[in-house]
């Protein structure tokens, strides 16, 4: 019985300190965000307002395409660019859908700082680097593993609010991943958003 005690004290206390090591090894503020307004707010839904930013984008295709377009970002910001700049990783990565048919796209927001002085052009013609229109966005946040089944009742949840607020959706539906994949899913921070009329 006191066997069981100790290794049941150990097994709990090792569990406190690997969620005590996830909360500091994945502390999502030592990564750069885009800031913006809040100005609605209602439990995990908001409408918030962004700036124009600069995003280094790459074309996904199916989800081995995935991988590649964050294979191909991820070099990018690590010196495979003109200047062989290295660039800090920034949250979250955009993912918006494929559209008519094509590509999806994955992006990675360019430090404020980088951008101002002007962001270097990629080595590889798979990333592109452009402006990210600013405006109103309607947003759900949730944790968890990312599936497809999540995204899809993420976008339900989203929808279904809209609607009881009256908003109008003027674009396609995206997603925001805000940790790496290592991070557990109960500390994963999700997003699912879209643009809104003004």
């Amino acid at each position: 019985m006191k066997k069981k005690f100790f290794l049941l004290t150990i097994c709990v206390g090792l569990a406190g300190s690997t969620v005590a090591l996830s909360a500091d090894l994945f502390n999502r503020k030592k990564y750069e965000s885009p800031r913006y307004e809040v100005e609605m707010s209602d439990g995990a839904f908001e409408v918030r307002k962004y700036a124009e930013m600069l995003v280094a984008s790459a074309p996904m295709s199916d989800r081995s395409g995935n991988n590649r377009a964050f294979r191909n970002l991820f070099d990018y910001i690590s010196g495979g660019n003109e200047s062989g700049t290295k660039i800090a990783m920034t949250t979250p990565v955009f993912t918006s859908p494929k559209k008519d048919g094509g590509a999806g796209v994955m992006s990675f927001v360019v430090p404020a700082e980088i951008a101002k002085a002007g962001a270097p052009k990629a080595d590889s013609e798979s990333v592109e680097i452009k402006k990210r229109k600013g405006g109103k966005f309607a947003v759900y946040r949730y944790s968890g593993r990312w599936t497809e089944a999540r995204e899809s009742k993420a976008q339900a949840r989203l929808e279904e609010w809209m609607a009881k607020k009256g908003l109008k959706a003027v674009g396609q539906f995206e997603k925001a991943n805000y940790d790496p994949p290592f991070t557990p899913g109960f500390l994963r921070r999700n997003e699912v958003l879209v643009r809104i009329s003004n």
